[in-house]
């Protein structure tokens, strides 16, 4: 009896990630050719834009012209920049709290 339950879910998982990957064919393809004229983005605009990251994923919610992440960029340096500017190596905190009190 628990084989048909666990063949029963692997079946409609099954089902299900099927529509999903058909769903997607679906999706709009955007030309993003305009984004890529004017100035390149660095190191160092990586590393603004990850600072302000936070602030522009909220805005992003409300206008369509802000992104989070620049699409006319250098790479592997801007990404690095935007790694580092938005703290996912723990380099500007955290220092204190594995620090016991007592």
């Amino acid at each position: 009896m628990k084989s048909l339950i666990n063949s029963n879910r692997i079946f409609i998982a099954i089902l299900i990630l099927a529509g999903i990957a058909l769903l997607t064919g679906c999706a709009n393809q955007e030309t993003v050719t305009p984004c890529l004229t004017g100035h390149t983005y660095g190191f160092l605009g990586g590393l603004l834009h990850g600072f302000i990251a936070p602030f522009d994923l909220i805005a992003m919610l409300f206008r369509n012209d802000i992104t989070v992440y620049a699409p006319n960029n250098n790479g592997a340096w801007y990404a690095f920049g935007f790694l580092i500017g938005s703290g996912g190596w723990g380099f500007f905190g955290g220092n204190r709290s594995s620090k016991k009190r007592g």
